[in-house]
């Protein structure tokens, strides 16, 4: 992350973090769980940039929780799953995650906490793990409302079949094997530096029959996710920080796109125009950003709208950081993660050029954000007006400044990749 410090890097790492502004425990405070992002691979409790003493002077307890990445947190393996009582293996991470949860469920009160007034708010895999959480009977009741940043897990099983069990294990006996181990004994036996500094795509939650039943996908179509409110979004530019497009060049788009993501339906190619090297190198970035982000945000918005009885609530976040000019962040304007620094209002702990306009953006995002744990509903005194989504009147509000509402930014694009994943699962949208 711009500006961060890498954190140490330890087996022993399932702590959590509180801020509480409160004197005395009697009152009953609002409480923000904060799932940090990385991938599965990387990320910290304790990053300055996700500090909750900003935001506790808004009136919440904010906790930040620390759980297993990598193989540590990931790992599924027929002997692992053979040794369960509840057969199954690989999602230690989101197992943290739950204890952590019901760790807060039993102790926040003693903080001034509400254990009745939970929200679970996450960013990038962050935001998978709540989409997850939501979908998850072992996180039945442990919050009451949710936040997700760019990151939802609803795309087909048919394009992702490794999170099945069965495809899971295989992976992890053939990464046991590139350590040397034959057996789960011998992985055991392995020092947890060799695991956590060697992943071998091993960082990716799986469908087994204890933590996630079923994709989130299945579990909000058919009404059973958690049915909390809901608020959830993505950035304009998501795939300027994620994606170097600087080699991408017109003749060569179809042919690299293939290389990377393997055959595309030519209607998806056609959404975004390339046929110069400028339009080739921004339609890489407007897809990425509908491929990983867009679409999904969308969906689990849509899914919990027609479904869930309880309110959502969508942005599209457009502030640009003002990134130093020279460095390697430069140019990456409102990309992946650039909403952070003004969600937990910490624009001060980095020496940029930030402007009365991004302090402005700070303070009404994360008044959002403390109003809608507070209550379920982001509004508030002072603040512009955020128009709940349904799926009769898509309203979306724009982050920046100034704040304003109005449709889904892409449609045309989203539309055209609902399309094609609605062909590969063969069942239409909203028909289960």
């Amino acid at each position: 992350m711009p500006g961060e410090t890498p954190p140490a890097v330890s087996e022993d790492c399932l702590y959590l973090n509180i801020w509480t502004p409160a004197k005395k425990v009697q009152v009953h405070l609002p409480v923000i769980v904060w799932i940090y992002g990385g991938g599965y691979i990387n990320g910290s409790a304790s990053m300055p940039l996700y500090w909750g003493d900003l935001l506790a002077r808004k009136g919440v307890v904010v906790v930040t929780i620390a759980y297993r990445i990598g193989p540590l947190g990931f790992l599924a393996h027929p002997e692992l799953t053979h040794e369960s009582p509840h057969h199954s293996s690989g999602n230690y991470g989101l197992m943290d995650q739950i204890a952590a949860l019901e760790w807060i469920q039993r102790n926040i009160a003693a903080f001034a906490g509400d254990p009745k007034n939970v929200t679970i708010a996450g960013q990038s895999s962050g935001s998978i793990s709540v989409s997850i959480l939501m979908a998850s009977p072992l996180a039945k009741g442990l919050f009451q409302r949710a936040i997700g940043e760019s990151g939802g897990l609803f795309e087909p099983v048919q394009l992702a079949p490794k999170y099945l069990l069965a495809n899971a294990e295989l992976d992890g006996e053939k990464y046991a094997a590139t350590l040397g181990a034959t057996s789960l004994q011998q992985l055991r036996q392995l020092p947890a530096a060799r695991l956590t500094g060697n992943a071998e795509g091993i960082v990716h939650p799986v469908v087994e029959p204890y933590v996630l039943p079923v994709l989130p996908y299945e579990a909000f179509t058919s009404g059973r996710q958690n049915d909390v409110p809901l608020l959830i979004g993505s950035n304009a530019e998501e795939a300027r920080s994620l994606t170097d497009v600087t080699r991408v060049k017109a003749a060569t788009f179809e042919s690299d796109l293939e290389h990377s993501f393997g055959l595309l339906p030519a209607p998806l190619v056609a959404a975004y125009p390339h046929a110069t090297d400028e339009q080739a190198r921004l339609a890489r970035l407007d897809l990425e950003r509908d491929l990983r982000f867009g679409w999904d945000m969308w969906t689990w918005a849509r899914l919990q709208a027609g479904t869930g009885k309880n309110s959502v609530f969508y942005y599209s976040f457009r502030q640009r950081p003002p990134f130093p000019v020279g460095s390697v962040y430069e140019g990456w304007g409102a990309g992946h993660f650039a909403e952070l620094w003004y969600v937990f209002d910490h624009l001060d702990q980095e020496p940029w050029r930030w402007t009365m306009a991004d302090r402005k953006t700070a303070e009404e995002t994360s008044s959002y954000w403390v109003n809608f744990a507070r209550s379920g509903n982001p509004n508030g005194p002072g603040l512009p007006l955020w128009p709940a989504f349904t799926n009769a009147e898509n309203e979306v509000l724009y982050l920046g400044d100034p704040i304003t509402a109005g449709g889904v930014a892409n449609i045309k694009s989203l539309n055209i990749f609902d399309a094609v994943y609605t062909s590969v699962r063969g069942t239409p949208f909203g028909s289960q």
